[in-house]
């Protein structure tokens, strides 16, 4: 493959009609000609927007088409013979200046052209697009991180941590305004990128390759009905520039960890080539902690049954994390009005987990036992996305079809084996052997996405949608468990081992209408989703033996379908050119995930285990959103209340209950479960500021509260409870000398009362420092993640049986990071709001 093709693989969007435009005859030698000419700028910014299109066409022969684009201060000429002519200005994401039926028998200046954003899409409409760092419209905020340092050199998961009204926890968890019943999306589709709703490939992909996030806490009837708090989408990087373009990271730091990823595209009149491509190495120390006391000693056959009514459990982890990622696709122009795109994505990833458990077992203080628990765990992951897609526009005013189709294919398998030895034994039988554990692991996913969409704009102000939507989900996990017998060998445990194959179908149909009139604003739309939830448990043991293995009635063969309506309303009401307020209305559901339905529990640990429960049933919601935004010469002004009720919402408890050992010994342990409450009532409110008051000093912060109200029991116990909590960040950067910009970010999240005990508060703060070099064609950054080593959940737990003190890091201490990146034939877009396209568009907060 020759150095032009490999760099044929390029990132992102096009102008959908530049190609016509760059055709013109040679005109004989003698013909006169004349010189339109003008300079193209963004209404609001006021800076130039390089490669506008200008296109010059003959009224008189409809095929007689001349033009050019804008260079890098917008300015444009084209060379026209003496003729009646209409000019066309276009730029992508904004409106088209029309110039009709003009006379050109001399030069003609256009002067200044001043583009607004379009209005493609009514729900896409900003309403009062900001300036500053985020857009409002109809039913979602959005961000734009292209230039939060803190974020350099990190992955997804990092840049998300710094959006506002999202929370990512120690452990990769995302919420939105502290709910985890959020929808992550990519490209406004689910995708294998975003991990088959496992987060954990977020913590792979790099955050570099993120152009916007939109936080949709009201989503139109256009979006999937799943994740009762709203959807994440996450927007890739695009790039809007003819040629060949793009840019290569490069990041190293500590704790071990180092990645390169490039951007590429390569585009002309008739096609667009591009990719992200990536590799990523990265150690991930961590540790938790378990102090467990237990109300009445108990016994573990495994320890010689010896009496005890404490367990101490240190742990120590010890991760390597090995990834590659790559999305390859071409868009083709099919004509100036419709185009077909095609892409690949594929993930490869090979991990190694190490883990010591440290155990201490005590009778009041009396040290009894100790023992260390090793296990090693090695998974492989591979997945791969084929996606396709059309799209046929009617006109240049919105009127369009789109249809998508996506298929993705994700393999994973894991091996680990568990040993146990002892550490010191002061009990009298010095002769206790514990047996050891393998598990092998294997899932296989696929999903099948079709989708269709259609756009029919009424007169200027109003808009009709209506589309289809079909998800097809398979997840098979076969699961072997091997215990070591008296004999030393390896024996299968049939009441552990079981292959489980769950799948979620869902079906979809939906229509909106959105219009405006005067400073009023609506959307309304309804969308028909029918849900079928399959799931059968193929086990050794009889439905008998299941029944009783799992200490509660289970459904081994279940086929569930959930029909539903889910109406949306979204309003926006205009006080001022710079004050707005906004209300939305929409009901959402929940469906539970492949892994808080498997039955069989995990064996991270011996003595805390976590099982899935095969009856849960899907969540309901109905929320209302009220918000408002005031904008001021320098500060920006946002905040919101909200109120959402849940139906049947999960929940995760502890619980004693004994499951089987290698020689069918009844174990007891500490089981983790989900479960469905009756009532989750949540509200909340949440501000937000971002503040200017120099050129070189940025301020931004956000604080969002919320009360929620849990109404349920599960096994004969009560859980009902009234808690409240919160979450605040604040972000400042400042221009040093020499043009170094400093950004420190700070993030807590306050202490809360869980249905089973109390969490404390999470404080953590960024710092990083970065500098453009090389005539702004590379930008260098140094950050540091952390620095109080405060991102650690310390926890309270108490039940009828026990209680509990317990912490958790998922990556211990510190971490500083040195990245790199050097862009080539291509500018910092300046003259694209939706890139970095004001001096205020950076920190991705608001």
């Amino acid at each position: 493959m020759t150095i032009r093709k490999i760099y044929s693989l390029s990132l992102i969007l096009s102008l959908l009609s530049i190609f016509a435009f760059n055709v013109f005859a040679q005109a004989p030698a003698d013909v006169v000609k004349y010189t339109i000419t003008g300079k193209v700028i963004d209404n609001e910014l006021e800076v130039p927007l390089e490669y506008a299109t200008i296109s010059v066409q003959d009224v008189n022969g409809p095929s007689n088409i001349n033009g050019g684009v804008t260079n890098a201060n917008g300015e444009f000429s084209v060379e026209v013979e003496e003729g009646t002519y209409n000019i066309l200005v276009e730029f992508i994401s904004y409106e088209t200046k029309e110039f009709n039926s003009r006379q050109i028998n001399k030069d003609l200046n256009l002067g200044t052209i001043k583009l607004g954003l379009g209005s493609e899409n009514l729900d896409e409409v900003v309403v009062r697009a900001e300036t500053t760092q985020v857009d409002i419209r109809l039913d979602k905020k959005i961000y734009n991180i292209g230039k939060d340092l803190t974020t350099a050199g990190g992955t997804v998961s990092d840049a998300l941590n710094n959006v506002p009204s999202i929370s990512v926890d120690i452990e990769g968890g995302i919420s939105l305004r502290g709910n985890e019943n959020v929808r992550i999306l990519i490209n406004g589709k689910p995708s294998a990128m975003a991990g088959f709703g496992n987060t954990d490939v977020l913590s792979q992909l790099p955050a570099e390759a993120i152009e916007r996030v939109e936080v949709i806490t009201s989503p139109s009837a256009r979006y999937d009905a799943e994740g009762t708090a709203g959807i994440i989408n996450i927007i890739l990087r695009k790039k809007e520039t003819l040629g060949f373009n793009g840019s290569v990271t490069v990041n190293g730091g500590i704790p071990e960890n180092a990645s390169i990823s490039t951007n590429l595209n390569y585009r002309t009149d008739k096609y667009n080539l591009f990719t992200t491509t990536g590799y990523r190495y990265s150690e991930s120390p961590g540790y938790a902690f378990f102090d467990t006391r237990y109300f009445d000693p108990r016994a573990d056959v495994l320890l010689d049954s010896i009496s005890y009514d404490r367990n101490i459990e240190d742990r120590d982890y010890d991760r390597i994390n090995r990834g590659f990622n790559t999305n390859v696709g071409m868009e083709y122009y099919l004509s100036d009005m419709s185009s077909i795109t095609g892409a690949i994505f594929y993930r490869l990833g090979d991990d190694r987990d190490v883990t010591n458990n440290l155990n201490d077992y005590l009778l009041g203080n009396t040290e009894l036992l100790g023992t260390n628990r090793m296990e090693v765990e090695n998974e492989e992951d591979q997945s791969y996305q084929l996606s396709l897609n059309y799209i046929k526009k009617f006109d240049n005013k919105g009127h369009q079809l789109t249809a998508d189709f996506q298929f993705e294919n994700d393999s994973e398998t894991q091996d680990a084996f568990i040993e146990e030895i002892t550490t010191y034994n002061n009990t009298d039988n010095n002769d206790i052997d514990i047996p050891s554990e393998s598990t092998i692991t294997k899932e296989d996913q696929k999903e099948y996405l079709i989708q269709a969409d259609y756009v029919l704009p009424i007169g200027e102000e109003s808009q009709f949608e209506a589309g289809y939507r079909g998800n097809f989900e398979n997840e098979v996990t076969d699961y072997k468990l091997f215990q070591q017998n008296d004999q030393d060998e390896f024996v299968i445990n049939e009441s552990q081992t079981n292959i489980f194959d769950y799948s979620e179908n869902v079906q979809a149909l939906y229509t909106q209408y959105g219009t405006k009139f005067g400073d009023f604003s609506f959307l309304l739309g309804l969308r028909l989703e029918n849900t079928n939830l399959k799931g059968k448990i193929d086990s050794e043991l009889t439905e008998a033996e299941l029944q009783e293995e799992f200490s509660f009635p289970i459904d081994t063969d279940f086929d569930n379908n959930y029909l539903g309506l889910f109406p949306t309303v979204n309003l926006i009401y205009e006080l001022g050119e710079d004050e707005n307020i906004t209300l939305g209305y929409n009901r959402r559901i929940n469906r539970p995930r492949g892994w808080y339905i498997n039955p069989f529990p995990s064996r991270s640990s011996r003595n805390n285990i976590f099982q899935g429960n095969p009856n849960l049933n899907p969540a309901f919601s109905n929320a209302f959103d009220l918000g408002y935004l005031k904008k001021w010469e320098k500060l920006t002004f946002t905040s919101s209340v909200y109120y959402q009720r849940e139906t049947d919402a999960f929940q995760r408890v502890q619980e004693e209950v004994f499951i089987s050992g290698p020689s069918g010994q009844q174990i007891e342990v500490i089981r983790s479960i989900p479960f469905n409450l009756a009532t989750n009532d949540r509200m909340g409110g949440e501000v937000g500021f971002l503040y200017n008051p120099a050129d070189w000093l940025r301020l931004n912060g956000s604080v969002n509260m919320f009360r929620f109200k849990l109404d349920g029991e599960f096994n004969g116990t009560d859980y009902s409870q009234d808690n409240s909590s919160w979450f605040g960040r604040f972000s400042s950067k400042v221009t040093l000398p020499l043009k170094i910009d400093w950004q420190t970010n700070l993030f807590y999240r306050g202490p809360s009362e869980e249905i089973q005990g109390t969490q404390e508060g999470i404080l953590n703060v960024d710092l990083a420092f970065s500098k453009e070099i090389l005539n702004e064609k590379a930008t260098l950054s140094l950050n540091v993640r952390d620095i109080f080593n405060g991102r650690k959940r310390t926890s309270f737990t108490t039940t009828e049986f026990f209680e509990q003190d317990s912490e958790f890091q998922w990556r211990q201490g510190q971490s500083v990071n040195v990245s790199f990146i050097y862009r080539f034939n291509q500018q910092k877009q300046r003259q694209n709001r939706r890139e970095n396209g004001n001096e205020d568009f950076d920190e991705g907060e608001f």
